[in-house]
């Protein structure tokens, strides 16, 4: 079993940042995928970004409205991610949620979380 813990969210300007993290905790594996969800007010939870690892390499993946603003990154010796947000604009406002995969991400293939944390609030002020 693996415990995700998110922190970071709160309320902020549009054209503002925040920083998001996530620690994870109990069994993982040297392969595999972490990232960000997140569920906006009346719409379905959609992806947003995931870094993939294995032995020696490491890939990331984004959605294309954040592309450019979004970055993740992790720190493998606290087993934490990060979500740098910058630019943020008031459609970013949702729920954030950090999810956790076994394995590596293929090419091609969506994201299929085994674990979820319990989100945190990013509000996005106009």
């Amino acid at each position: 079993q693996v415990q995700l813990v998110e922190s970071g969210g709160g309320l902020v300007q549009a054209g503002g940042s925040l920083r998001l993290s996530c620690a994870a905790s109990g069994r993982t594996s040297s392969s595999y995928t972490m990232g960000w969800f997140r569920q906006a007010p009346g719409k379905e939870r959609e992806f947003v970004t995931a870094i993939s690892w294995g032995a020696w390499t490491s890939d990331t993946r984004y959605t294309d409205s954040v592309k450019g603003r979004f970055t993740i990154s992790r720190d493998s010796a606290k087993n934490t991610v990060y979500l740098q947000m910058v630019s943020l604009k008031p459609e970013d406002t949702a729920i954030y949620y950090c999810a956790a995969q076994i394995g590596r991400l293929r090419v091609g293939a969506a994201m299929a979380p085994d674990y979820w944390g319990q989100g945190t609030q990013v509000t996005v002020s106009s």
